[in-house]
Formats: C-alpha cells, structure tokens, sequence
C-alpha cells in the first residue's frame, strides 16, 4: 500500500530522513520504531505531504505521489492522525464528525439557496454515518459535547473515527495515538483499530513508543535510528536486535539488557 523509495528529508545541514527505504503491505498493522530524534515523525511528515522530500519517491497503492499536498493525498485515501489531537474544540463530537466529508453540497452557495433539499438528504446521510461510526468507538454519549472537551484519549478516539468519515480511506499514519492515553481509553483505542483493519480492511503505519502495545498490534515493525532504517521484522526479532538495543540505550546497556531476553520497552 506504501512503497517508499530512497527518501531523503534535508533542513539545511542537518539529514533528518537518510535514503530510507520500506513498504508497508495492504491490509497490515505496521509499527515504526526508534528512540527520539530517529526521524519517525519527519518521514511521516513526508509521506503524508506536510513536508516535500528533498529525494527520493513515495508511491501509494502502486501510485506516484511524491510531492502532492495533504488535501490532494486525503482525496485518494492517505489519511493521518497526530499526536496532539486536532480537534475543532468548539464544536460537538457529532459535528467534529461531520465536517470531515468533503465537497458537500450545504458548502455552495447555490446549493444552499436553491437546492436546499439536496443539502438536507445529503446531510442526513452524513448524519447517520457519523452516529454509526461513534457507535463502533462507543463515543455516542457524547455526540453533543464540545470535543475540547474530551479527554486526551477520548479525542485519540475522535480522530480515529474521523478518518472513518472518508469513504475511500485505504491506509492511516497513527502518530503515537497511544501517547498520554490512560490503560482504559488504550484497551478501546486498540480494540478500534483491530476492528477497522480485521472488519473493514483498513491499513495502518503507526509510530510508537509503547512496544507492549506495538506488540499486541503490529505483525511487523520498522526501526529507524539518526535518520536511517535500522532493521525490521516481527517485535520479537526487533527487540532482541543488539543494534536496535544500543540505539535505545547506548552499548553500555546491551548486555545487562541481553541477559534479561531483550527487552527494551
């Protein structure tokens, strides 16, 4: 679903992503690993269009589309979550929702003037699709609360279920959607995404610092370090992986870490 070939990102004298190379299959959970400042988060930043590669090419479900924007890979299915929530906070969860559609009839002016029937079917619609996705999170009790509102795993939740909202959505960057979320909202964020990708096919390519819940998730995982692909493999392999140890925690620590099978979450 992504090929991603020989990407380099520059910030003037500082090479954040160096000629890395990975794919990530259609209809997988892949993780993508590494201690910070590896340049996770920047290749994401450049697959999802946020940033331009200064080489290299990114390709989606066999297509090149190196360089497009974020609204142009949103419209054929690249869908991204961040891991500061970015939720509109004066709007309600249900509206949070719906928004997310594009070229909806209500937003032309003609539309709105002329066909207002038009834009009342179609926003019924859109209403039912909302109040079943916030069904399948078990977000429905509070469709009518300001999403600023929310906790932080709650608007990790959100987020999920506005990529829901996209009919053609094939494949979702999670960017630490984990990160700050408490061990109860963690076991339904988990359960979503199991059921999204076993139920309705979706593939994911998700950073993450929380290996147990990497591991519960991810039949294989990526590992970048100072801008370069490390290794790969299934979360066993990685984690007893003397490279990937000591870009976590320094050759100094390999052996004590070793002697206690490899752990390095």
């Amino acid at each position: 679903m992504i090929d991603v070939q020989k990407v380099s990102k520059r910030f003037g004298g500082v090479l954040a992503v160096d000629e890395v190379s990975l794919s990530v299959a259609r209809g997988s959970i892949t993780g993508l690993i590494g201690p910070n400042g590896a340049g996770k988060t920047t290749l994401f930043n450049v697959i999802a269009g946020n940033l331009k590669p200064s080489s290299g090419r990114i390709l989606l479900d066999g297509s090149d589309v190196t360089g497009l924007e974020p609204h142009e890979l949103f419209k054929i299915g690249l869908l991204r979550t961040f891991q500061i929530a970015h939720e509109f906070s004066k709007l309600t969860v249900l509206e949070n929702m719906m928004v997310v559609p594009e070229a909806q009839e209500g937003e032309k002016l003609f539309s709105a003037w002329f066909r207002p029937g038009l834009v009342k079917r179609q926003e019924a619609s859109i209403l039912k699709v909302a109040r079943e996705v916030l069904d399948f999170l078990n977000l429905s009790h509070l469709a009518n609360t300001p999403a600023g509102n929310l906790s932080g795993g709650q608007k990790k939740l959100l987020e999920l279920g506005r990529t829901m909202m996209v009919s053609n959505g094939k494949v979702v960057l999670l960017d630490e959607v984990g990160a700050g979320v408490n061990k109860a909202l963690l076991a339904e964020i988990e359960g979503a995404i199991q059921r999204l990708n076993n139920e309705l096919g979706y593939t994911f390519f998700m950073i993450e610092h929380d290996l147990d819940f990497i591991s519960r998730l991810c039949g294989r995982v990526v590992v970048m370090a100072e801008g370069k692909l490390l290794c790969e493999g299934s979360v066993e392999q990685v984690k007893k992986n003397e490279a990937v140890i000591e870009a976590y925690l320094g050759s100094g620590m390999k052996r004590s870490l070793m002697s206690n099978g490899g752990e390095i979450g």
